[in-house]
Order: structure tokens, then sequence, then C-alpha cells
């Protein structure tokens, strides 16, 4: 009997998370949710096992600790679950590097967001190699791909994962595993208003911003045709080449004088 496929998705509890849950689930993938909410991860596992009749776990971790990705990979390992779909999604705005001087928070970001991806990738994908299937998702930004006048941090962390994404696509190129930086814009999810960003996005015009559900379908298309970088959106995706001109970069540097 064939083995069911199973995916662990990181910050399953809400917007892009929970829509790759539930578009996995629908295509009758077991799932590992993980998150720092409980409640949000055990309704959401309770809802997608009843509607699609998957097998759905609930993993409670904070990945800005660095002793959770190893407690994480200890746990399924000593359950027997092999992970074939990894979705490393959990991240938040982040703090300004230059203005807030509290380095643990500073810490604490670099964790969740770099250190816990790369941790995840090394402990879970050497195990889809052998078995010859794996996909990976590093839902980086469109933020990761061009040098922005701001906090310093966010920006500089999706660019790590994109530059990862590449390496491990190129590194695991016949493998069976293909790996994508998933690169949306503006997306409809709950990040701006937790992150205390709403009226920023209520300003900006509705042109610019896509539904959770286009940038995971998109982010699941990308990964089976091997793309190890994919901007999620026609508008970004016409945008990237005059993003990464050497010309807009400049133009970019020289309206932060100003």
């Amino acid at each position: 009997m064939t083995r069911k496929r199973t995916a662990l998705i990181t910050g399953a509890s809400a917007g892009l998370g929970e829509e790759f849950a539930r578009q996995l689930a629908a295509q009758g993938i077991n799932l590992v949710l993980v998150a720092r909410r409980r409640d949000r991860l055990q309704a959401l596992a309770a809802e997608l096992a009843q509607a699609h009749g998957c097998t759905t776990l609930v993993e409670v971790a904070d990945l800005s600790d660095p002793a959770a990705p190893d407690a994480l990979y200890n746990s399924l390992s000593a359950q027997g679950i092999e992970i074939d779909y990894l979705v490393n999604n959990a991240g938040i705005a982040g703090s300004d590097l230059l203005q807030d001087r509290d380095w643990a928070d500073h810490q604490a970001f670099f964790q969740l967001m770099m250190l816990s991806v790369a941790q995840l990738c090394h402990l879970f994908i050497p195990a889809m190699r052998e078995r010859g299937f794996g996909r990976v998702i590093n839902v980086a930004s469109v933020a990761g791909r061009i040098p922005r006048d701001g906090g310093c941090n966010y920006g500089p962390s999706k660019a790590y994962l994109i530059a990862l994404s590449e390496d491990l696509a190129v590194t695991l190129q016949g493998s069976g595993v293909q790996v994508c930086a998933l690169c949306p814009g503006y997306t409809h999810t709950d990040f701006h208003r937790t992150a205390g960003l709403q009226d920023m996005k209520d300003g900006m015009p509705g042109f610019l911003w896509y539904g959770a559900d286009v940038v995971v379908r998109e982010g699941l298309q990308a990964v089976e045709r091997g793309k190890p970088v994919y901007l999620s959106g026609r508008l970004y995706r016409w945008l990237d080449p005059l993003l990464q001109s050497v010309f807009t970069r400049r133009l970019f540097r020289m309206a932060a004088r100003h």
C-alpha cells in the first residue's frame, strides 16, 4: 500500500500557512501543523480532517526558540512521521535594526526568519533525498528582491531565504527534491493587522493586493514545475525585472537620500 504524503507547515494557524494547509489537505495530503497558538491549530486540524479525511497532527512550537527545530524533528521521528512537503512560512514583520535597541529581539527575529528555516531544511531534506521525493517551499517576499529604506531586517531576511532556496535547488537537482522560494507581494492576510500596519494597508490601492488563495496555489504549482524562485501575482512578475535593474536600484538609493 502506497504511503500518503505528509506536509509540515510552519506558521499554520493563520494567513498563508492556514491556506497552505487547506490546499494541501484538499489534495489528500496529511498535515503536521506548527505554530504557537494551540487553539487555532486544533480547530483547523479538526476542520480539515473532517472535510478531507486526512490525518492532521498539531505541534505547538515557537521557532524563535533555538531549541524548537530539533524538538520538532525529534517529536516527529519518535512518532515515525516522514515529511514529504516542507513549507517554511512562519514569520513576523520584525523590528528596526538601528532604532530598536534590544538586541535580544533582533536575535529572536533572525532565529525565526532565517536560522529556523535553514535548520528545518538541514533536518528534513536529507531523508527526502534518500526517498527520492520532496517539495520545499520557503516563503520569502518581493521585499527580498530590492533594497529599501526601512527597518533593515525584514527584506534582508527574505533575501537570505531566496539565496538559500536557489542554492538548495541547484544542489538537489535530479534528486526528486524540489525547492522554491515563493515571493509574494502585498497579500490579503492578517499579517498587516497583527504587525500594526493596517492603516498602511487601508491607504494603498487595491490592485497591489492578491488573495492568499492565489499566492498559495501559484506557489504549489511553482515548486512542482521546479521553479527555484517564483514571484506570486502577475503584477509582481512583471515588475521584478524592473526591480532587479541597476538603474532602478540607483533610483531607490537616490530617493532614500531625500
